[in-house]
């Protein structure tokens, strides 16, 4: 037993009530245990739950969004090949990924085909965080320029007041970011537009359009 913090040869003489100093392999803490017990049930562990973390064979994994590395327990690898150090990680991953049921509006959606047509000599970050360690709708770096389009879920309760308020502080957390970035963001109130459609949604692109050509002298 390679656990023990005495000689084999002290635990052969010892008597079956003694208490034998003992070092769990799983979190290296000391404990005792009585002679006939580590000769009856073992003594590799101090506790239940370290034995029952022992028994849970882990792998090492690269989350696929940061490529930071961690540890998963095995059953969930086999689960699925996907990978997340983090729910950040993942819904940052799965946004940018969803070809269907994606948190963006479809006008989000109908603006990032549109604003890229009419104006070719400029780059557009969508939906991205680089920026301000937070999602920005729409944003122009070479111009500092960056775009909210606030739906319904941004003014009305519509899964409580408590997310609401959740969803409200982190508007003003990306403003503030805004401003000590030096970028200034425009906030469109979206929510009269209930359904896309497209007739409704120029509205909306016109607005940003004209702001843009503000700033583009």
């Amino acid at each position: 037993m390679t656990n023990l913090l005495i000689t084999q040869d002290l635990f052969d003489k010892a008597r079956s009530n003694d208490l034998i100093k003992l070092k769990c392999v799983c979190c290296d803490c000391h404990f005792e245990r009585m002679k006939k017990g580590i000769e009856r049930y073992g003594g590799r562990y101090c506790s239940c739950e370290c034995s029952d973390k022992s028994r849970i064979k882990r792998q090492q994994v690269k989350c696929l969004q940061c490529s930071t590395e961690f540890s998963k327990q095995l059953n969930q690898v086999k689960k699925s090949p996907n990978h997340f150090c983090s729910s950040s990680c993942a819904a940052t991953y799965n946004n940018a990924h969803k070809t269907k049921g994606t948190r963006r509006s479809k006008l989000e959606v109908w603006l990032e085909a549109q604003l890229p047509l009419k104006y070719p000599d400029l780059v557009f970050h969508f939906n991205r965080k680089d920026a301000i360690d937070g999602e920005l709708d729409i944003y122009i770096p070479s111009i500092n320029l960056a775009f909210e389009l606030n739906g319904i879920f941004h003014y009305e309760p519509i899964y409580g007041k408590d997310k609401l308020n959740q969803i409200r502080n982190n508007d003003t957390r990306k403003f503030q970011a805004c401003i000590e970035k030096g970028i200034e963001l425009c906030i469109i109130d979206t929510s009269k537009q209930a359904y896309f459609k497209e007739q409704t949604a120029r509205k909306y692109l016109d607005i940003v359009t004209n702001i843009i050509d503000i700033k583009i002298g």
